[in-house]
């Protein structure tokens, strides 16, 4: 808009209730989503989402409003909020105005766009399913990842949504092809910082674009940044033809800062005090996300549950728009088995015959219905003891603990913490190793020589069956302890024993917990 436009239509402050600011125009009203800035030297901006009457928009601030009082002069931009798109966003940080924030030299060789963007129309969408691998056991046999979908990892608090996040970007990266675009929503600062220097220091960074509106920013700040990020991320799919990987931590603060401005504006509350248009939020911004003729955006989502209560509307509206949805359990976490997936619980549209081949199909469905069996056969192990059971029903927990353990994996991202090395395992490797535990080829090895693993062969360098357990840190020198029939000689029994936590479990929980 020229600046002619700018200056005819200039507002009055009238009233300011935090990040809610009533503005009085006397020429014409803004329309909605339109950007206006005030203050002494244009740092407030506000964006207008309703107008009271002929003469009052009501807006919520996107910056603090510190210093802003009533009768102050407010500026029409005449457009809505904008984001920077081009080849130049690569390696770059940003906040929600497009601004750089990375400390480096000023934003050269970029256009700007709207925020607000329609999702592309159905003549448009691709149907393709193909399987997107991440180097994580547990995730790529029981819960496969669409290229080109959109994956939630959902867990309350300190269960390790953000590491396993960022260890899927670690994994990914040097794999993929195309642009990783990392959105942060209401989290850490410091861990935006640390990733950044991370990806820096992994030499990722070139193909790499970051935005961030992170907790200490107001709410309208928060519930913006991610269609800032999508707004980027729609520039390299749709004009350069290139595969796109967002990664966004955390999608309910999104849910928790437009429920936060629906508050402020006035609005009646709904069921558990989120905002009455909720669905419709997270519709326009999920929707954006998507498969085109001409590229794809692969999203992973971190998803916070309040409380591990699953069925808490803003988790219950997530699911919904998801392909694949892995659920992280408190209870594997407190048992050290990490990643704390729970398997019984996560799913994926993906694992069908038709996309991921009949063998691994039939193998993940005997995985879950094992560890089925192994849930049920708890609660009597845990009244009459595992002596009480059947020599079929011991042999089914055994396999079971063997194969929970085998899908425990040492993060690249927790090495510094744990003093394991990070694995990356193929799908191939993963599958053979699962399927050599259900034939009971390792019932002689104790169950801690499969904890914390890469692939199966591992196992048995760890241990000779039977025998005296080959040097292999703390954590065999715990089981030979704890297993007199290993120090004795005699062969280990299908029976799994007594399973003690090993340092590295203990040192892994508290890496996790401290995320």
């Amino acid at each position: 808009m020229s600046g002619e436009a700018v200056t005819e239509n200039v507002g009055v402050v009238v009233a300011v209730r935090g990040s809610v600011v009533d503005v009085r125009f006397d020429a014409r009203l803004p329309p909605i989503y339109s950007v206006l800035r005030t203050g002494e030297h244009g740092q407030i901006v506000i964006e207008v989402l309703a107008q009271r009457d002929a003469r009052h928009i009501r807006g919520i601030a996107l910056t603090p409003t510190q210093g802003l009082a009533r009768g102050m002069a407010v500026e029409d931009t005449g457009g809505p909020l904008q984001a920077p798109v081009g080849k130049g966003l690569l390696s770059r940080m940003f906040d929600v105005f497009g601004n750089t924030i990375d400390r480096e030299a000023a934003l050269t060789g970029v256009q700007w766009r709207s925020v607000h963007r329609a999702p592309p129309p159905l003549a448009r969408r691709s149907t393709k399913s193909e399987v997107f691998e991440t180097g994580i056991k547990l995730i790529d046999v029981l819960v496969p990842l669409e290229r080109g979908g959109k994956a939630g990892l959902f867990g309350g608090a300190g269960v390790g949504k953000t590491v396993l996040l960022t260890e899927m970007i670690h994994n990914m990266l040097g794999h993929h092809d195309g642009v990783s675009i990392f959105c942060g929503i209401g989290e850490r600062c410091r861990e935006g910082e640390e990733l950044y220097r991370d990806m820096k220091d992994a030499g990722v960074l070139p193909n790499m674009v970051m935005v961030f509106g992170q907790m200490n920013e107001p709410p309208g700040a928060r519930f913006r940044v991610g269609h800032a990020a999508l707004t980027m991320a729609e520039y390299f799919r749709d004009d350069e033809h290139r595969d796109v990987l967002l990664l966004v931590d955390n999608i309910f603060r999104f849910i928790q800062a437009g429920m936060e401005v629906s508050g402020l504006m006035g609005q009646m509350p709904s069921r558990l005090g989120y905002q009455p248009t909720m669905g419709t939020e997270l519709s326009g911004l999920e929707e954006r996300i998507a498969n085109t003729d001409t590229g794809a955006i692969t999203s992973i989502q971190a998803v916070y549950v309040p409380a591990d209560d699953f069925t808490d509307p803003a988790a219950v509206h997530t699911f919904s728009h998801l392909s694949a949805s892995i659920v992280l359990s408190r209870k594997r976490a407190s048992e050290g088995l990490y990643p704390a997936i729970d398997p019984l619980q996560s799913s994926s549209k993906m694992a069908t015959p038709g996309i991921v081949g009949e063998r691994h199909y039939l193998l993940a469905q005997e995985i879950r219905r094992t560890l089925a069996q192994y849930a049920e056969l708890k609660d009597i192990i845990a009244m009459l003891g595992l002596e009480q059971l059947s020599a079929e029903d011991r042999g089914v927990v055994a396999r079971a603990r063997r194969l929970e353990r085998f899908l425990t994996q040492p993060f690249f991202t927790t090495g510094q913490f744990t003093g394991l090395k990070g694995k990356l395992v193929s799908l191939e490797d993963a599958l053979d190793g699962c399927e050599r535990i259900l034939r009971d080829e390792f019932k002689d090895h104790p169950e801690s020589a499969l904890y914390m693993i890469g692939s199966i062969d591992e196992a048995k360098a760890k241990t000779k069956p039977g025998g005296s357990a080959t040097p292999a840190g703390p954590e065999s020198t715990i089981a030979a302890k704890t297993d007199p029939k290993r120090t004795t000689g005699t062969a280990a029994k299908a029976t799994p024993e007594p399973h003690p936590k090993p340092q590295q479990e203990v040192a892994h929980a508290a890496a996790m917990d401290e995320s």
